[in-house]
């Protein structure tokens, strides 16, 4: 047993653990409809706990202190007082979790659990996959319509399919609610700019009838040159309660995105110059659009006391289009910058969906059990077009001025055509149950299958390929209750990911399996002081099998035998002080590395075995601390530590550490009005959030900049 589960186990033992008052009830925070108004909602949004159901950790809707598992629930009223704009930017504030995007990417890649990108660590949104499409996922769009966020770390294939080794993130979406129709309008504007409208409305039109509507508009002229950026959100949502025990919903998401399109700032002779950190070396006719549409039809049957019934029937679709000048080089000895990889590319994304899931209350054993038994079915039409094989123009190779950058245009050899479309079927069938083996002992288990058929056709130069894959998974969790507030958990799981986005797999990807991973990890959660603090630890172990890497003496041939492991300890705690004081903070190391893997250099095998994976840090942290000064005014402030972490594979680039610190304030102005003011990056640091061009441009934080608001109630 490896050192962090040993070090786990010494402090689980300790006798240190203090009997929480079991006399307050459990918060039991519905997943889907709010029956409670919209600032009612919000409120109760805030004291989110280990005792409310998670959506992420398990599909039985059981408490944190209940789930086998580390788990974090982050209420969208928390994240949007402390000025996190994106789901990446709140999840990063979780222990463990740091942010690795780029525009390539969408800008949504994370880190977790020394495992990175779309292939390893999942995004749901209401519970729905989008499959990413070269490693692209481009929703949701910002925090005003999000209810919760709900991180599960640790494999979860056996609930969510393959690709969920590191993490899984499921936004919640605000649901309906019943009651008279409230609203809720905001007006920003800060630095670079920025600019906000946004409304939130909802309640009940009839006795059977509710409604939530949210609409977003941002702009920013954004903190490097030619950095505009616009998004535009719609997030609709009807519930008819056709009777006592059955409920419809029908949501529909719109997104429409064009960011700030920066490729980063190039380093000179391996270092960064402050003097560069507003240029932008993309051509002046750069595009980088994204639009994505979500439809839900959901319902819910309550069959029996003993049964239930849950059916979500959705369409997704995702169009985005980038044509940039992506790479920059620098000779260190005249100081010009060659820009190349002229690349343009297209995705157009049509997802079609069904999940039925069963739920029984029953006996087994003689014991009380929670069964949830469940299958899905999912098409996936994925088509890319692009310029390749991405041939520069040769005025690509003109040198240019570093400090004067001359806009220049997009040139390419190579035209922008058809390449290849994958259309992609998968099913599943999965199953958890949680037993209550006695008082204070319980059981939760989970098998699953998955089927995966991907049949593709070369646009370019004709031909088909396809490939059936499939997986298995399994989960077996012990939680045991020490008291009704403090719980000690032990897990085994697996889990499966692709070799790449299943949907747009190479016909060389095409013939390799799933690489596998498998995870034992021991914990403990406990809520103490009167229900005013909790706090977490999880140690874990993790493997991962069968992974890419080339053949000695076969120039560009994979071979599917590589390792990589992790170890890791997180920790979390939340208190509610004396004097109006509250207290947020979280803690995580890991230790990752190749195990087995090598690389070809210059048609050498180099072996890199015992190297961090890239855009892995050892270490993050986390803190916020928040003060209510009187009724009507709070005040808090944070800050994010990310250790350093290695661009390339060698261990040769690296990015520094980094330490940013954020504070905002709130004003109870009126009773229907409050004014907030939010700041980020308060003293202004120059730090790398990630990299591109194996390391080469850093994609820098956002400079310090103040935000304010004015939120209306009627």
């Amino acid at each position: 047993m490896n050192q962090y589960l040993l070090s786990s186990l010494c402090l689980l033992a300790l006798p240190s653990l203090a009997q929480a008052d079991d006399s307050a009830s459990a918060l039991t925070l519905p997943i889907g409809t709010i029956s409670a108004s919209a600032n009612e909602a919000n409120e109760a949004d805030d004291s989110v706990s280990l005792q409310t159901p998670t959506s992420a950790g398990s599909r039985l809707r059981l408490s944190a202190l209940e789930t086998p598992a580390s788990t974090d629930s982050l209420s969208g009223e928390r994240l949007r007082a402390r000025g996190d704009r994106s789901i990446q930017d709140a999840v990063s504030r979780s222990a463990g979790i740091s942010r690795t995007g780029t525009p390539g990417d969408g800008g949504t890649s994370l880190s977790a659990r020394g495992f990175t990108g779309q292939g390893s660590v999942m995004q749901l949104y209401d519970g729905n996959r989008l499959y990413s499409g070269m490693g692209t996922v481009t929703f949701p769009v910002d925090t005003w319509a999000v209810e919760r966020v709900d991180v599960l770390r640790g494999p979860a294939s056996v609930l969510y399919g393959e690709g969920a080794t590191g993490a899984v993130i499921n936004t919640v979406s605000k649901k309906p609610f019943s009651g008279a129709i409230e609203n809720r309008l905001r007006l920003g504007y800060g630095s670079f700019d920025r600019q906000q409208q946004a409304l939130d409305s909802g309640g009940s039109l009839s006795d059977t009838l509710s409604y939530r509507l949210n609409l977003n508009r941002l702009r920013s002229n954004g903190w490097v040159d030619r950095g505009d950026a616009s998004a535009d959100f719609l997030s609709a949502a009807l519930r008819w309660q056709a009777s006592d025990d059955l409920a419809f919903t029908l949501a529909h998401d719109y997104g429409d995105q064009n960011p700030m399109n920066h490729f980063g700032t190039p380093l000179v002779n391996g270092r960064f110059h402050k003097s560069l950190r507003e240029k932008n070396y993309n051509v002046s006719n750069d595009k980088q659009h994204y639009n994505d549409q979500w439809t839900r039809l959901s319902s819910e049957w309550q069959i029996s006391d003993s049964l239930s019934a849950n059916n979500e029937l959705y369409y997704l679709k995702a169009q985005r289009r980038w044509q940039n000048a992506e790479n920059y080089n620098v000779n260190p000895s005249d100081r010009q910058l060659t820009r190349s990889g002229y690349y343009g590319i297209g995705h157009q994304q049509e997802q079609i969906g069904d999940r039925q899931t069963l739920t029984f209350k029953h006996s087994l054993f003689g014991l009380d059990s929670r069964t949830l038994a469940g299958v899905d079915y999912n098409r996936i039409r994925f088509h890319l077009k692009s310029n390749s094989p991405f041939i520069d123009a040769s005025t690509s190779a003109t040198p240019i001025d570093l400090y004067h950058p001359a806009k220049g245009e997009f040139a390419s050899h190579s035209p922008y055509r058809d390449q290849f479309k994958t259309t992609t079927q998968q099913m599943s069938a999965f199953a958890e149950n949680r037993l209550q083996l006695s008082e204070r002992w319980s059981l939760v288990t989970g098998v699953r299958r998955d089927y995966v058929h991907v049949d593709r056709d070369d646009l370019k130069n004709g031909g088909q390929s396809d490939r059936t894959l499939t997986g298995n998974n399994w989960k077996a969790g012990l939680v045991f209750a020490v008291t009704p507030n403090t719980s000690l958990y032990g897990q085994y799981s697996t889990s499966t990911d692709g070799v790449g986005g299943l949907i747009s797999l190479s016909p060389g990807q095409q013939q390799f399996d799933l690489a596998t991973a498998k995870q034992s990890e021991l914990g403990v959660k406990q809520v103490f002081w009167d229900q005013r603090g909790e706090w977490t630890l999880a140690a874990y172990h993790i493997v991962k099998k069968k992974l890419l890497t080339d053949v000695p003496g076969a120039p560009g041939q994979k071979q599917q035998v590589g390792q990589q492991s992790s170890n890791g300890l997180e920790a979390s705690l939340d208190l509610q002080l004396p004097h109006a004081w509250q207290l947020q903070a979280n803690a995580a190391l890991v230790r990752a590395q190749y195990d087995d893997f090598t690389q070809t250099v210059n048609a050498v095998q180099v072996s890199r075995n015992g190297n961090r994976p890239v855009d892995v840090p050892r270490r993050t942290a986390n803190l916020w601390l928040s003060k209510a000064l009187n009724d009507d005014l709070r005040a808090g402030a944070g800050v994010r530590y990310v250790d350093a972490r290695y661009a390339d594979l060698a261990n040769r680039n690296e990015l520094p550490s980094y330490t940013v610190v954020d504070a905002n304030l709130a004003w109870k102005a009126l009773p229907t009005t409050t004014l907030g003011l939010q700041v980020n990056n308060l003293f202004d640091r120059q730090y790398a959030q990630s990299q591109y061009n194996d390391g080469q441009q850093w994609i820098l934080g956002e400079p310090r900049s103040l935000f304010v608001t004015a939120d209306y109630t009627f």
